[in-house]
């Protein structure tokens, strides 16, 4: 492993690996096939790029697009590490000298589509030449329980027996069930004990579902709190991105189009363009993304319901792959749910797939419907065992609103599904509870049951929606199909006979942060400028020459010569040669004509800000605000929320930490809230704010709270 981090040092710029990185990469240099499942950005090219680099002879890369090949070649090339991809984007007479060269030895890494194994004359070309590793990239495509099942991948299996050596197998995936993880380990001869699961967690995105809005003003209010942002709209069809595509154009944004009704042509410059950041929005169908790895993406927002989370996730994972702070929202409206039963039915599966595809789908209207923390829940979906803390983000997370006692209410829908005979769906139970006048309703004789107009006076809409969050706490079960019914689950009896309650929240409205970053913005927007020209020069997207993540440190730290700039995280020695003489130019006249004093100590070592990550979150946040800085300042240096940073001095209190109470408040206002806690008879943060006339922060009355608990205690 020393000369596996010599590697990642001399080639990536990085002093130590990501998590799990380390644990695959040893278990493949000792030769043993391998299952890694790591996030989203985690890293996995790394896996199997470093023993390719180690091992003799050449790796070949099983890679699913074709876009996805030539991303990763540009991005080892400008590492000098000699690779090459072969698929159909490729002449005959590109194909014929690269089929020599690898013959030669000539390439470490061979990325190729799976297809290319049903070809004798290739594996004939395999069998030639020394191969010590074959990697499955996007390995949840060899699994029939798989999102994106190919049937291509599965036929690799068979071709593989054909090999005359035995090369070490490693497949990567960031979406893989425990269903699908298994099947990925048959067919590829691995053992669970060589199987490496990192989490799902993808601690830089925060997740958010908006229901009840009006899309297209949501979509234009964000872009215009948001400019200069590259980000990605998903739409569940061709009319909806051609629709909203003229729609932000005439708005003046800059904005791509794909879908698979385009000429491949047209598909293939939209990419391109947004991927060299010409057009900063990409609006797209789901044909759009598998193996995009643009790393600078800030927003990835659907606009219509995804089919399963598997997709859900992958898609929105495409932002923030360079682990910055990014945001995923999801667009929420019931109609979604009847389009995505349309696009099931019309897939002609069999019985067996077509339920699958139902429940899935119906884990999915769970997720936009849970008021749990939306990442835990996502978590969860892929580990059951997980225990995933709540990541303090998403939109369930931040909502401050008190649960209301919804006990009655529950009772009431219970007792109805239970007269309807659990046959029926939630809007037809809802009609019934609402007192609806529908045909329907009167021929069933529904209208003469006790529970009818039970709930008139609510909108239809809310009892939908309390339903929906009783289904999502288990008190009821939807069944899958096209046609699903409710059933009322053992978890709802103790609430039938008046043991327990049920506590819900009402509906959201998001509120939009501007964003702004602790680096110099002027030096980021021009080292963006002189990435976007050298790119160009060289025909690879912007992030193949350095992250965003790598441009803002620069902008934050000043490097002005080789030693300061090779202290920045993402260049090696490699990455230097060929670009870092000319951004420290850049910025040794930017500092000249704003006259800015570097220090000369001020860039932390790589080593250091390794250190520095594995020191707990909150505890970071609490030294920065015991060193005097502002909660604001710490929030943009952290890129955070506010409320996040509160949390965590908060939290830091609360583990013994000293904090200066004095700094956050006075003894008038302390006086005030305890007092008010007394006449309320309550601690609970809303009531006293609201008994406060709002004049007292949130954050002040939570330390308040505090204080006097830790001093009870004392």
């Amino acid at each position: 492993m020393n000369e596996a981090k010599k590697v990642l040092q001399q080639y990536y710029g990085f002093t130590d690996f990501r998590k799990g990185q380390e644990e695959i990469i040893g278990n493949i240099l000792n030769r043993k096939n391998t299952l890694g499942i790591l996030p989203t950005g985690g890293g996995k090219s790394l896996c199997f790029q470093i023993p390719a680099l180690l091992f003799p002879g050449t790796t070949i890369v099983i890679s699913p697009l074709i876009s996805l090949m030539k991303d990763q070649v540009d991005a080892l090339s400008a590492s000098d590490i000699p690779a090459t991809f072969i698929n159909s984007s490729i002449t005959q007479t590109e194909f014929n000298e690269r089929i020599s060269l690898i013959r030669q030895g000539a390439y470490k890494l061979v990325y190729v589509a799976p297809e290319r194994f049903e070809s004798d004359y290739f594996v004939d070309v395999l069998n030639s030449i020394d191969i010590p590793l074959i990697a499955f990239d996007e390995a949840h495509c060899i699994s029939q329980w798989g999102h994106d099942f190919r049937p291509s991948y599965r036929s690799i299996v068979t071709s593989l027996q054909k090999l005359h050596q035995q090369p070490v197998i490693v497949a990567l995936t960031a979406t893989a069930t425990a269903n699908v993880a298994g099947d990925i380990r048959s067919l590829l001869d691995i053992d669970a004990d060589d199987s490496f699961k990192t989490g799902f967690a993808r601690e830089n995105l925060s997740f958010h579902v908006i229901k009840g809005v009006n899309k297209r003003d949501f979509i234009l209010n964000y872009l215009q709190q948001h400019p200069k942002q590259s980000g990605i709209i998903y739409t569940s069809s061709r009319k909806e991105t051609d629709g909203l595509y003229n729609f932000l154009s005439l708005q003046g944004f800059s904005v791509a189009k794909y879908h698979a009704g385009l000429r491949e042509m047209e598909r293939k410059q939209a990419q391109d363009e947004f991927v060299y950041d010409e057009k900063e929005i990409m609006i797209a169908t789901n044909a759009f993304g598998m193996g995009i790895d643009k790393s600078n993406v800030r927003f990835v927002i659907h606009y219509n319901l995804p089919r399963n989370i598997e997709a859900y996730y992958q898609e929105a994972g495409r932002a923030g792959r360079d682990g910055e702070e990014s945001e995923c929202y999801l667009l929420f409206s019931k109609q979604d749910i009847v389009l995505q039963k349309f696009l099931i039915e019309e897939s002609h599966l069999d019985y067996e797939k077509r339920e699958q595809e139902y429940h899935k789908l119906n884990q999915m209207v769970m997720y936009c419907h849970t008021e749990e923390c939306l990442q835990s829940y996502i978590i969860r979906y892929f580990d059951s065992n997980s225990h995933e803390m709540k990541c303090e983000k998403c939109s369930s997370c931040q909502d401050q609103r008190e649960k209301v006692d919804i006990t009655r209410e529950a009772q009431m829908i219970f007792s109805c599904y239970k007269r309807m005979g659990e046959r029926f769906g939630v809007t037809l139970i809802a009609q019934v509870l609402k007192g609806s006048s529908q045909k329907r309703i009167k021929e069933l004789g529904f209208h003469e049951l006790t529970t009818y107009g039970l709930l008139k006076s609510q909108k239809e809409k809310d009892i939908v929606d309390t339903i929906n969050y009783l289904l999502t706490e288990d008190y009821l079960l939807l069944t899958d199909g096209k046609y699903p019914v409710v059933k009322v689950t053992p978890k709802a009896v103790p609430v039938l006979k008046g043991e327990e309650t049920v506590l819900m929240k009402k509906s959201i409205t998001p509120v939009f942060e501007s964003k702004s970053d602790a680096e110099n913005q002027d030096l980021f927007e021009e080292l963006r400028v002189l990435r976007k020209e050298i790119a160009a020069n060289e025909g690879v997207p912007p992030f193949i020459i350095f992250s965003d993540t790598t441009l803002k440190e620069m902008s934050r730290y000043f490097p002005i010569d080789e030693d300061s700039m090779l202290r920045i995280k993402g260049i090696g020695q490699a990455k230097f040669t060929k670009y870092g003489q000319t951004f420290i130019e850049k910025i040794r006249e930017f500092v000249s004509r704003h006259d800015i004093r570097v220090s000369d100590n001020q860039i932390p070592s790589k080593q250091e800000t390794e250190e520095k990550n594995e020191h707990p979150s909150h505890l970071i946040s609490y030294e920065m605000y015991s060193q005097g800085k502002p909660i604001d300042d710490i929030a943009k240096d952290r890129k955070l929320s506010k409320i996040t940073v509160q949390k965590h001095i908060i939290r830091s209190a609360e583990e013994g930490h000293e904090i200066k109470w004095q700094e956050l408040f006075d003894e008038n206002t302390e006086k005030r809230v305890l007092e008010t806690i007394l006449v309320i008879n309550s601690d609970r943060l809303k009531p006293i704010w609201e008994a406060l006339n709002g004049e007292v922060d949130y954050f002040v009355i939570q330390a308040i709270i505090c204080k006097n608990q830790i001093e009870s205690k004392v």
